[in-house]
């Protein structure tokens, strides 16, 4: 009986399911298409990023020089028991210096010994909210986003398969708390605003997203909610419904002769 199959998201990696899919396959059976995609692609791939999928063509604002440092946050999504995907957040402290209060992704700066950004979006979410790496299946990463701060952020999309083995354990010191929300809530507009914002002297759109869950509400807004949108529209392979916009960025860096 079709109630016996196990979760999907713990087959991903599974030949015989991929195989499996007809012509018109569900939105489950899309996503581990997907993930074999986005393997395969980052793979094959001198950098690993995979972010181009679907950007918008339109230039973004540009920081003249060169970013201040580098930093990886965790785009962690599973399934839930409906087969919808889902993506986990957290709320930063209110006691934190930066962005106290405001909702983000699990990430941090790059640190000396990480051997690179996956290491560091896994490093940074297990010290965060107690996310065992072991747990994830890193797929793919975006390129980099610019912070309003000069850092170059770059998005790792990872998979949990089994979301029941994960128990949070969080950081008091850096999170207030944990919560999931539906990542194709970030591709519709329902719930979307846009205001005008300063950045780095540039005034530029930025899209809020209000939420809510078990009778908290959040807002979710900013870089943030600009990866989300992107990541969202790589994994499910769809364009939002409202203009993307495009991607902050630092201007690359040319030797001077």
């Amino acid at each position: 009986m079709a109630g016996a199959v196990r979760p999907l998201l713990s087959r991903l990696f599974t030949p015989n399911y991929i195989a499996m899919a007809g012509h018109s396959p569900s939105p489950t059976r899309r996503l581990a298409h997907l993930t074999r995609h986005l393997l395969a692609s980052s793979s094959s791939s001198a950098s690993g990023e995979l972010s181009s999928v679907g950007a918008p063509a339109a230039a973004g604002p540009t920081r003249a020089t060169a970013s201040k440092g580098f930093a990886a946050v965790l785009v962690c999504i599973f399934e839930d028991p409906r087969g919808d995907t889902r993506v986990l957040l957290t709320k930063r402290a209110s006691s934190l210096n930066s962005h106290s209060g405001e909702v983000s992704l699990p990430g941090g700066k790059v640190e000396e010994g990480d051997a690179d950004v996956k290491t560091t979006a896994l490093r940074e979410a297990e010290e965060e909210i107690g996310l065992d790496p072991a747990l994830v299946s890193v797929v793919t990463v975006l390129e980099p986003f610019l912070s309003k701060n000069g850092l170059d952020v770059t998005p790792v999309i990872g998979i949990l398969s089994d979301r029941s083995l994960f128990n949070p354990v969080l950081n008091k010191d850096e999170v207030e708390d944990i919560f999931d929300a539906p990542l194709e809530m970030f591709l519709k507009d329902d719930n979307r605003t846009t205001r005008k914002r300063n950045w780095m002297g540039m005034t530029i759109p930025v899209q809020f997203f209000d939420y809510e869950a078990e009778g908290k509400k959040y807002v979710i807004w900013g870089l943030t909610a600009h990866i989300l949108t992107r990541a969202a529209a790589v994994v499910l392979q769809r364009q939002p419904s409202f203009a993307e916009l495009p991607r902050p960025k630092s201007a690359p860096v040319t030797s001077k002769h």
